[in-house]
């Protein structure tokens, strides 16, 4: 089934010059880019999208960080898109994530671990809605979805 997740490269991420490679892994793995914008959060959209996190104790600081600089927002689609984008960026506490995953290569620690991803499709539903405008998301017919097993057409042996 295609669905649509969110993918958020953090402060850290755009700051560590992380954002193409991030790109890469999503489209290397076969998902399509279909809204993407470069934003400083304000406090109000920070607090509205962290806000299963408000009694936190590091709620604050979560805050302060997210704001702290530019972010790339992005809607990625595939089968499984929220599936594969929590596969493909690893468990939120980096000592945890496999190599191979983003934050298996590129984080230390849990407060700078370079990404955020929707972690069930309505909470990326929730989160597309925060950073994106309808009009925003854009649809379009990639030529290589055949290539990728998306069509329906089963390969010629």
């Amino acid at each position: 089934m295609v669905e649509k997740t969110f993918i958020m490269v953090k402060p850290d991420g755009l700051q560590r010059a992380l954002v193409g490679d991030i790109i890469s892994r999503f489209e290397n793995k076969g998902l399509k880019l279909v809204a993407l914008k470069l934003l400083l959060l304000d406090r109000e959209r920070a607090e509205h999208h962290y806000a299963a996190h408000q009694k936190k104790s590091f709620y604050d600081a979560l805050i302060e960080f997210i704001t702290s600089g530019p972010v790339v927002a992005m809607v990625w689609e595939a089968d499984n898109a929220v599936y594969i984008g929590r596969k493909l960026t690893g468990p939120t506490t980096p000592n945890e994530a496999p190599p191979g995953t983003i934050r298996g290569d590129y984080c230390l620690n849990t407060q700078f671990n370079v990404i955020h991803a929707s972690d069930s499709v309505e909470n990326a539903r929730r989160e597309i809605d925060i950073f994106f405008q309808p009009q925003e998301i854009i649809r379009y017919d990639r030529s290589i979805k055949h290539w990728l097993g998306l069509d329906g057409m089963e390969p010629a042996l």
